[in-house]
């Protein structure tokens, strides 16, 4: 599938709303088949003198912002469709565990099995080996982002706590008892009678299940979920942070400038070509011929695309020689620097 470089908003400075869904007609793919036309000639002209790979992947791996995910500082985001830069790191939530989802891995054989470095937007399987900061682990059970049940290697935010029958016995406060299929807690000693049942007694508090939506969890040894048949409470901050401009996330694209004007130049010519190849606009050519003249300058190094160039064995940008002769003849014998 192919990842885009550009989003839809990145058009609105060269073209309307109106005129850009005459252009799509309500087909997102025409995009994706555009940008990918206008990003085969921006590598075709730059790929040997420079990293337009690299500059390339600064637009197409920012992350829509999710709220399972943890993004670090230095990470860029797309949320209500504008890119903003993580100042800040942004914990996703945590959800409660009843298995060992990963185990760290050691084998006499390094070559066994191929480790891959750890991404929260990876799905993994059981048998799977991945590196997280510089340990290896190896998959217990399946889970990754396709899952929709993302585990970091040994991190555990919610401890399990332990549960009986309930008994017409005395019970201490914030005790769990299990009744009738239900989990309960005691809440209050007031006015406390063992001989009534949890669900009878207003003394007990019905434990509710886990929900991801829900962002208030409490860090208390007392603030009880039910997952998959068990009682949990948190261990650490479970809840996700909300990105908020100025707190955790700025305002700020790390695309190259040069390389989103014009591949947004391209890609709409590209865009016309698929509605009329025959009744494409003075305007968009005349951007077309402005765009394809800029990759062919800067391909020949006649100017600078604020591009990094590629390096070669020395460290030292990659020179293209070439050689330029004057001459009046081509008969060798009448040219002295020949001889």
């Amino acid at each position: 599938m192919y990842r885009r470089f550009l989003n839809d908003n990145d058009y609105l400075g060269v073209i309307t709303v109106d005129a850009l869904a005459q252009m799509t007609r309500g087909n997102s793919d025409r995009f994706a088949q555009a940008e990918e036309s206008a990003e085969m000639s921006i590598i075709e002209n730059l790929s040997e003198n420079y990293e337009i790979e690299k500059e390339l992947s600064k637009g197409k791996y920012i992350a829509e912002h999710d709220r399972r995910i943890t993004f670090p500082v230095g990470a860029f985001i797309y949320l209500e469709g504008r890119i903003y830069e993580v100042i800040r790191s942004i914990s996703g939530y945590k959800v409660p565990s009843t298995l060992m989802y990963w185990e760290e891995y050691v084998s006499l054989n390094p070559e066994e099995k191929p480790i891959t470095q750890y991404s929260q937007f990876g799905t993994y399987y059981e048998g799977d080996i991945a590196m997280y900061n510089d340990v290896a682990y190896i998959c217990k059970a399946d889970n990754g982002y396709k899952f929709g049940d993302i585990r970091i290697p040994m991190v555990v935010a919610w401890m399990e706590k332990e549960t009986a029958e309930w008994l017409p016995i005395e019970y201490n406060l914030w005790e769990v008892v299990s009744f009738n299929g239900a989990f309960y807690t005691l809440t209050t000693l007031d006015e406390f009678d063992n001989n009534i049942n949890p669900f009878d007694s207003p003394c007990w508090g019905a434990i509710a299940d886990y929900d991801p939506a829900y962002n208030n969890y409490e860090l208390e040894s007392h603030e009880y979920v039910v997952y998959g048949d068990k009682v949990f409470y948190p261990g650490m901050d479970v809840n996700a942070d909300v990105p908020i401009v100025g707190h955790n996330i700025a305002l700020n694209d790390p695309r190259n400038y040069n390389l989103k004007k014009h591949m947004v130049r391209l890609a709409i010519y590209e865009l016309t070509k698929l509605i009329a190849p025959n009744n494409v606009s003075t305007v968009r050519l005349k951007d077309h011929e402005e765009s394809m003249k800029w990759l062919n300058d800067a391909s020949k190094l006649r100017l600078n695309p604020q591009i990094p160039r590629k390096l070669a064995e020395d460290n030292k940008p990659v020179t293209d020689w070439q050689l330029s002769t004057f001459q009046t003849d081509y008969d060798p014998y009448k040219n002295p620097w020949l001889t």
